[in-house]
């Protein structure tokens, strides 16, 4: 976790973050009620704030193959869909950590041997990676990825959602930023995860501890976006969590299970009649109630 002596600018700017939200009327959250209904009971009631929970917002466009995308689908992403295609349901393992995490060459050489040794197909998301290649492919890996068999690199954006609700994938390695996890709590994709800052260890705790959608891959180590870490979690560690995950195993079932009975409550709550459509309705009616009470 950040440690406020250790970051004090930070830590000033989540203090005038919370000074802001305590003055505000309320929070509109991109979650739903039956993910965190114990959170939301605590802040409703016992902090006394307004909340509306409208998520998963990835729910609400049809358009995954290029939602986010700034500049259309990058060469890499579009032949993506047809390599999955051509994949068993359940066996690919989506590694991405979105477009600000850094990570070392020593953590991304640990990372290539944690999917080799998985022995999962993969689709890796290189986009964030600013070193080359050569300086972090353990020897082997480039033939793995040439052969096109078991690995698929993205190297720029990727269409997650597109990825995450394809049937071929069976698991998300994820840094635990929230739009990622909830993403792929809207998938039905159990999670690898592997925090580094801000709020991902605390959603780490949600996906791992609460919800039991997920696996921890030992990361302890808080870093900041442009910050390297200072223990390099081992391929051996990274393909056990894998594995326990998308392997055989009664756990992993269990998980797997979980993870797809909270991927059809997250549909159900954004549905005619779910609770976060109910919410965006409670919203605008209370929003335009208010402005007609303050009108001069």
């Amino acid at each position: 976790m950040m440690e406020p002596k250790k970051r004090p600018e930070r830590w000033a700017f989540f203090q005038r973050m919370n000074a802001a939200d305590q003055r505000s009327y309320g929070e509109v959250f991109n979650s739903f009620h039956e993910l965190e209904p114990d959170f939301m009971e605590h802040y409703t009631t016992t902090l006394g704030r307004r909340a509306w929970l409208v998520g998963p917002v990835a729910l609400a466009s049809k358009d995954v193959a290029t939602r986010g995308a700034n500049n259309g689908l990058s060469r890499d992403a579009g032949a993506c869909q047809q390599w999955l295609d051509a994949k068993p349901e359940g066996s690919v393992v989506y590694v991405s950590f979105g477009t600000l995490t850094h990570f070392s060459p020593p953590e991304m050489r640990e990372l290539a041997r944690g999917l080799d040794l998985s022995g999962k197909n993969f689709v890796w998301v290189v986009g964030g990676a600013d070193t080359e290649e050569s300086e972090w492919m353990p020897d082997g890996f480039a033939e793995l990825v040439a052969r096109g068999d078991r690995g698929f690199i993205i190297r720029g954006w990727a269409p997650q959602m597109l990825i995450l609700t394809h049937p071929a994938v069976g698991g998300f390695v994820t840094h635990c930023g929230w739009n990622s996890t909830l993403e792929a709590v809207s998938a039905g994709v159990p999670m690898v995860t592997w925090p580094r800052y801000a709020d991902q260890f605390y959603n780490e705790k949600l996906v791992v501890e609460l919800l039991k959608v997920g696996v921890a891959v030992g990361s302890t180590d808080y870093a900041s976006m442009l910050e390297t870490r200072r223990a390099v979690i081992g391929g051996e560690v990274i393909a056990k969590a894998i594995g326990r995950v998308m392997g055989d195993g009664e756990d992993a079932e269990a998980i797997r299970e979980m993870a797809k009975e909270l991927g059809e409550k997250a549909r159900r709550a954004v549905a005619n009649g779910g609770s976060s459509y109910d919410d965006v309705g409670r919203l605008v009616d209370e929003l335009m109630a208010r402005r007609r009470s303050v009108k001069v």
